[in-house]
């Protein structure tokens, strides 16, 4: 009986994986007829919708097909969109929602990310170039959320980094639908000030981390009241030669959106000083 159960839940995540692969490969077809061009001496390179060239589709089936090892993924739907990356929902074997960020192939931002890689001892030797410089953004932004993550700073937790893809905890409710970012949050108070400005502490002086593009953009409001960071791929060390700018742009950022709901602030030193403490 026991043995009918799993080849039947096996048989169902066999045709939700092949239904993702067909409508890939959908995809793949109806765009190689529509953009010929795209498709001659380069066509490994060759890229869908900005997301899926032919390196990032291997790498999602790789995922994909890690059922047989009891860790695969099923790719749902869109979540979020930004200027680099798009990210989708994602279920494991156990039916735990994931987030599945996937770098741009077809984008400009990066070759002006280069201020937030160069000076940071961590990635002084890499190799120049915009489809390696995409890779170097994925495992960046990994290694920022893992630093972050053991040092006790709320951010979605990260699982693995393949290529321009990152997995990553889904922050939001049962059903899939994201947790609404801090300008999209039906109330803001001044407790969550008081947070932002503790977490951005605790990163400071524990992961030794600026996040360098902080903004209600990329604050989460979680249903219970939690703060938490994320988009964490200009984030740098501080030993960067730019942290402390990086810093205080944060502050800024961060000050503005709450002087504009009437929320009292503290100014930009003290702010600095209750971040970086004796450092």
């Amino acid at each position: 009986m026991f043995e009918e159960i799993e080849e039947i839940e096996e048989k169902e995540f066999d045709e939700q994986k092949q239904k993702i692969i067909d409508k890939v490969d959908r995809r793949l077809y109806r765009h190689e007829h529509e953009n010929r061009f795209l498709w001659k001496r380069s066509e490994d390179y060759s890229v869908v919708d900005d997301v899926f060239d032919m390196p990032t589709l291997m790498v999602i089936k790789k995922l994909i097909n890690a059922n047989h090892t009891k860790k695969g993924i099923i790719i749902k739907n869109p979540i979020g969109t930004g200027k680099e990356s798009k990210v989708y929902l994602a279920e494991d074997y156990k039916h735990n929602f994931l987030a599945i960020k996937i770098y741009l192939q077809v984008n400009t931002e990066f070759k002006k990310r280069m201020q937030y890689i160069d000076g940071d001892p961590r990635f002084s030797h890499i190799k120049k170039g915009s489809r390696n410089l995409i890779t170097i953004w994925a495992k960046k932004e990994f290694k920022n959320l893992k630093t972050a993550y053991n040092n006790g700073i709320n951010v979605p937790a990260p699982h693995e980094v393949r290529r321009n893809i990152l997995v990553m905890d889904f922050i939001g409710d049962d059903e899939g639908n994201p947790a609404p970012d801090l300008l999209h949050s039906k109330s803001v108070t001044s407790k969550d000030y008081d947070e932002i400005i503790q977490q951005m502490s605790r990163l400071y002086q524990k992961a030794e981390l600026v996040h360098a593009d902080l903004s209600e953009y990329n604050i989460f409001k979680c249903s219970d009241g939690r703060i938490m960071f994320f988009d964490f791929g200009s984030s740098v060390n501080i030993k960067h030669p730019n942290s402390k700018q990086f810093l205080i742009r944060d502050i800024i950022n961060i000050n503005g959106f709450f002087e504009k709901r009437g929320i009292k602030v503290l100014n930009n030193d003290l702010a600095i000083h209750a971040i970086i403490g004796g450092k």
